[in-house]
């Protein structure tokens, strides 16, 4: 099953680190966080990765291109230009770099896919979140309800404190408290070929008309996931990222 990744958005909330390369590639513990979202998936068997390029995508092109080079030890022979890889600890797998234009919206990137998916089940994220949300757990409740499209519910970490009030006192102050937080979209989405009809064009955001619609004609699931799932849309949520990351407690890395 092909596993899409939209990575064309311009995160400009992230401008400091985004003026010379796209979000997704944006670094957490050395690597991009798109390399730790496809780690993800290649641990729960998902290796064939459809990435939806738009805001300097040729960044994306060149670091899959040389990312078997960058990894592992290498003899290089200057006379000829030979390059002899000692040993291949890579993941394996199969990746299509997908150009769908520098404004494209959400909707729009996906349905631009539809060539490279095929008539079959799709799983589908955002380039710039991570989670521990079991994706072949995932997969079966999506399967059990036969619906068009199955999202995850996440209840972000609150960024500020929770008060509950007794008048004018406070009855009860609780710090960053997740469990009072909604239930909010997550992304990792499991969809079937059907959600393309739901897309008219460039100009559709995925979290809007087609969302909005799939919920109203009941073919719209949501699996709760509990455990950890965090965003990088600012530079406050990349530093809290790394210092996980650093601290050798990143909840998201679930693999060897």
């Amino acid at each position: 099953m092909k596993a899409a990744i939209l990575a064309g958005g311009v995160g400009t909330r992230l401008a400091e680190e985004t003026v010379v390369k796209p979000k997704p590639m944006v670094e957490i513990g050395g690597r991009p966080i798109l390399w730790h979202i496809m780690m993800h998936y290649s641990h729960h068997g998902f290796s064939e990765f459809i990435i939806a390029l738009g805001y300097r995508g040729e960044y994306i092109k060149k670091y899959m291109v040389d990312y078997c080079a960058l990894q592992g030890n290498l003899t290089i022979k200057t006379r000829n230009g030979e390059v002899l890889k000692h040993q291949n600890n890579n993941a394996d797998w199969t990746v299509h770099l997908i150009d769908t234009g520098i404004n494209t919206l959400t909707g729009g990137r996906i349905k631009r896919l539809a060539p490279y998916i095929g008539n079959e089940t799709f799983m589908l994220t955002w380039g710039d979140g991570v989670s521990n949300v079991n994706l072949r757990e995932l997969l079966a409740f999506h399967r059990s309800h036969g619906k068009l499209a199955t999202v995850t519910a996440v209840r972000p970490v609150a960024r500020f404190g929770h008060l509950d009030f007794d008048g004018d006192l406070v009855a009860e102050f609780s710090e960053k408290p997740q469990t009072r937080e909604g239930w909010i979209n997550g992304a990792f989405f499991v969809l079937e070929p059907g959600v393309m009809d739901y897309i008219d064009g460039d100009e559709t955001q995925w979290e809007r008309e087609p969302m909005e619609r799939l919920a109203r004609d009941r073919q719209l699931v949501a699996y709760r996931h509990a455990g950890f799932w965090q965003c990088m849309d600012t530079l406050r949520d990349k530093k809290l990222l790394q210092e996980l990351w650093d601290a050798g407690a990143a909840p998201w890395k679930i693999w060897e």
